[in-house]
């Protein structure tokens, strides 16, 4: 006896709230449908701020992003800052911290356009409101050159999908700036669930949300996200925020929306580089070499080989503790002064944790010397 196939979703009108990925046709479509060796997007890096002695390392910050800056303009990628996002300890900063690394990133980089962070502060709360969402918000939009992310909280992930669209089309109303969604698992933020296919194709829809990240380690979201907008021609673009997947966004020439770019920032560029092909038909490309180089693949591999270990998962199965990794990296190449964490973050890793970094970074700044990649540069810092 022949098992029918069930016929899969492929039309938003046939979209439900509760419909899973699994019944629809973008959960099933692969990667090598989606490649594009045309499309050099841009680097959203996720800037971590740095400490040293329980206080703000404000010129560690500006000299790790004056860092990236170079790399991104080496190989002519447009890069953009995440601040007060989850590598700037969001969830552990006073607003008056919020506030000053806002300041301090304007004063430092005038022209540099930035994505902030927002959130709610509701920890205790049952019921969302999204005036929580506003004191930050506020912050954000009296700059220009910039965009609002607006990461969940406990409150707004705990709706149904369709008072959660109506959650973000409420904050929504408060945007003066781009909004940029975003979703995650529970490997980054234990209470954290990943949107419905049919809150996603909402999303995308509304006018004032140009992209959203979504961060999952466990299931292709990404690919989902973008195989949806591919096929509906939705004028949303989605952003990886799997620092597990950093190679694939690049395969499909989409923006990165990462922690990981702080650590890796040239490697990444240059794999964004490399991967671009000559003398496409159509198309001019106006950045870069344009030369599409096999040598890619092994910097692919260095790239998620070098992740993996600043991500893994710890005995609590979370990726959280990434923070205090990527500071210990920084610290290695004399980018800051400390390795520490903000005083309020409970997300460490153990006392090893620069031998294992040290480890982590032997094989890309290997093969950053072969490829010419301003990797692991031994700045120094100011006496």
């Amino acid at each position: 006896m022949t098992i029918p196939r069930r016929e899969l979703i492929s039309d938003a009108s046939d979209l439900k709230p509760d419909t899973p990925w699994s019944d629809t046709i973008w959960a099933y479509t692969s990667e090598e449908e989606l490649v594009d060796h045309t499309s050099k997007t841009r680097l959203c890096v996720a800037a971590l701020l740095p400490f040293q002695d329980g206080k703000p390392d404000w010129e560690g910050f500006v000299r790790s992003i004056a860092w990236m800056r170079d790399g991104a303009a080496k190989y002519g990628v447009e890069i953009v800052f995440v601040l007060n996002a989850d590598t700037g300890y969001i969830f552990d900063l006073s607003m008056d911290e919020y506030r000053e690394v806002l300041r301090r990133f304007r004063e430092a980089f005038p022209d540099q356009k930035f994505i902030a962070g927002v959130t709610a502060r509701d920890a205790r709360a049952t019921e969302f409101l999204v005036e929580r969402y506003l004191p930050m918000i506020e912050a954000v939009q009296i700059y220009d050159r910039c965009e609002v992310m607006l990461m969940t909280s406990r409150t707004l992930n705990a709706l149904a999908p369709e008072p959660r669209r109506d959650a973000y089309f409420g904050i929504a109303e408060h945007l003066i700036r781009p909004g940029i969604v975003h979703s995650l698992e529970p490997a980054f933020v234990p209470w954290a669930t990943p949107y419905e296919p049919w809150l996603l194709h909402e999303l995308a829809q509304h006018p004032k949300f140009v992209g959203g990240k979504v961060s999952t380690l466990d299931e292709p979201h990404f690919l989902y996200w973008s195989a949806m907008c591919k096929s509906l021609k939705l004028d949303f673009a989605p952003h990886s925020g799997d620092d597990f997947g950093i190679c694939s966004a690049i395969k499909m020439g989409l923006p990165l929306l990462i922690g990981a770019g702080v650590s890796a920032c040239p490697l990444i560029c240059a794999a964004k580089d490399m991967w671009l092909l000559d003398d496409v038909p159509g198309k001019t490309l106006t950045t870069g070499t344009g030369r599409f180089d096999t040598r890619v693949y092994k910097l692919f591999e260095a790239i998620q080989s070098f992740e993996d270990l600043v991500f893994r998962l710890d005995e609590k199965l979370s990726a959280s503790a990434y923070k205090h990794s990527t500071a210990h990296v920084l610290h290695a190449m004399n980018l800051i002064a400390s390795s520490e964490a903000h005083p309020n973050c409970l997300d460490l890793r153990g006392p090893d944790e620069a031998l294992r970094m040290a480890e982590a970074m032997r094989r890309p700044t290997r093969l950053a010397k072969r490829l010419s990649i301003p990797f692991n540069n031994r700045h120094k810092l100011d006496s």
